[in-house]
């Protein structure tokens, strides 16, 4: 059975993206496209699109086209869409990198990537001047100055861009890396036809007007940052304010100096803005709506934040390979779930096992269908087949099912359920319950070897005033089935999780690992 949503289908415009995302932007003119939160710099729509056209001639100059591979290495600041736009406009390909990765990782992703150029920030450049001797990259390029790298500035060129003629289906335009929190990651093919359907699928379910403004805090190099917040809201004329890196007071400061109406959250900034005695010394009032993802969303705690802050909050789903497939409504009806099909977007639940579609309410695998569904991993013929069916369907590797509404839930991650005695236990729903504690700060479970059961559930909580694992253990007894029960728990200062919050249990089992 193949579950579609309430909206009728669009139509995806066969252009490339920057044509796309950029095509108001006279329109648009002097209004601010994007500014950095200390206002410092930024840019009108208008000289965004200008520098966007003479970068992109700058890159031509060089021999920079179809074919070619630029890699963008820096946090969120107001020149990062010019790059990557430029990029794109001159025919190539942008690999947007974290600069929290090692130096092992990013020269392995350059590498593979087989990129020419490398475009950073200052603070950086060292760090990219080490990566030349291990890559193809020829030449580093800066925001700004610094010794040994091309400023940005030289790039841009008053030529004319000739046309590269793009094939929207078919051209990737962008490299973005799975997070590796269940394996390595793995390089993500999106085409210009994947971005543009993204840019306005996002503008559908998750609208934002002219006159608003976006803390743009989550990062551009990954997919909830470059594809709903970063392209979707050029798109509409929104304003961004580019924020570098996430600390509560300046993240809440930002919101109040700047009268930032709408936010791209993840559900751990979400229980700062629910519980957080800090909200109260800031006037939040500009706020309008809050769209979380990167992971799921307690739904008490969204209660929570829209009976503190009085503005709509909701949560979509999406993967790296097919961000906002789903998306509640700004009231939704089903708290729990992450919301109905987005236009375009089909989806159905298939047996674990045998492979069989389900009806409603049974709970299987979900998989995916779109025009914002990736053309594959990079270099991974095998493992692109393993998870896109011949039909186009892209297996997510996450457990679920449709009530009959026409609700999406999502239960877990396939590879994450613990397995105790031939039982099934979700780690997410075990996490949800700690939570409800009040001495826990935080949690995160997976599942840990045992010679009679197989596995047990083992908890790691980072607690908020003193606990005792006995005292815990009872309490997540006393509210769920007894195979269920978790069986061991550690105290931890923190949580490893990527920069969108999901928790990295790899990182937790390496650790169990090590101490075992």
């Amino acid at each position: 059975m193949i579950f579609t949503g309430p909206r009728p289908p669009v139509d995806i415009p066969e252009t490339s993206v920057t044509s796309f995302v950029l095509g108001r932007a006279e329109r648009y003119g002097d209004r601010p496209a994007i500014v950095d939160v200390t206002g410092g710099n930024g840019y009108t729509f208008a000289e965004l699109a200008s520098a966007v056209r003479r970068a992109a001639a700058g890159l031509r100059a060089r021999g920079f086209g179809r074919g070619d591979v630029l890699a963008v290495l820096a946090p969120n600041v107001p020149e990062y869409p010019i790059a990557f736009h430029a990029a794109a406009l001159a025919g190539g390909t942008v690999v947007v990198l974290n600069p929290l990765d090692t130096a092992d990782d990013l020269a392995t992703h350059l590498d593979e990537a087989g990129a020419r150029l490398l475009v950073t920030v200052p603070s950086e450049v060292a760090k990219a001047t080490a990566l030349t001797g291990r890559t193809k990259v020829e030449e580093i390029v800066v925001f700004g100055e610094a010794d040994g790298a091309t400023p940005f500035s030289a790039l841009l060129v008053d030529d004319e861009v000739p046309d590269p003629s793009v094939d929207p289906a078919r051209d990737v335009v962008a490299l973005l890396h799975s997070s590796g929190s269940t394996g390595h990651p793995k390089g993500v093919m999106l085409t210009h036809r994947n971005l543009v359907a993204k840019a306005l699928l996002t503008s559908l379910v998750a609208p934002t007007g002219e006159d608003e403004k976006v803390l743009a805090m989550p990062p551009f190099h990954h997919a909830f940052g470059l594809t709903m917040m970063m392209n979707a809201s050029l798109l509409q004329g929104t304003t961004l304010v580019t924020m570098q890196r996430f600390e509560p007071e300046a993240f809440l400061a930002a919101i109040q100096e700047h009268r930032i109406t709408r936010l791209y959250i993840v559900p751990t900034i979400a229980v700062l803005l629910a519980k957080s005695p800090l909200v109260d010394r800031y006037d939040l009032s500009s706020l309008r709506s809050i769209v979380s993802g990167g992971a799921m969303l307690d739904p008490e705690i969204a209660r929570l934040v829209r009976r503190r802050l009085g503005c709509h909050i909701s949560q979509g789903y999406g993967l790296t390979e097919a961000m906002v497939s789903f998306m509640q409504s700004a009231e939704p009806e089903a708290p729990a779930s992450v919301g109905r099909n987005s236009p375009n977007v089909e989806c159905k639940i298939v047996d674990v096992t045998t492979g069989e579609e389900l009806g409603r309410n049974q709970r299987g695998e979900i998989l995916i269908r779109g025009p914002h569904v990736m053309k594959g991993y990079l270099n991974a013929e095998e493992a692109t087949r393993k998870v896109l069916e011949p039909d186009g369907f892209l297996h997510t590797g996450d457990l679920g099912y449709v009530d009959d509404d026409g609700e999406l839930f999502i239960v877990d991650r396939i590879k994450e359920l613990i397995k105790y005695k031939g039982q099934q236990v979700s780690p997410v729903e075990l996490e949800a319950v700690l939570m409800t504690h009040p001495k826990v700060a935080d949690a995160a479970v997976i599942g840990v070897p045992d010679e009679e059961a197989s596995e047990v559930p083992k908890g790691f909580v980072v607690a908020r005033e003193p606990a005792t694992p006995e005292e815990l253990m009872a309490f997540v007894a006393e509210r769920v089935a007894p195979y269920k029960k978790i069986r061991r728990i550690e105290f931890i200062d923190q949580i490893p999780r990527t920069p969108v919050g999901k928790i990295e249990r790899r990182t937790l089992k390496e650790r169990e690992h090590a101490i075992g």
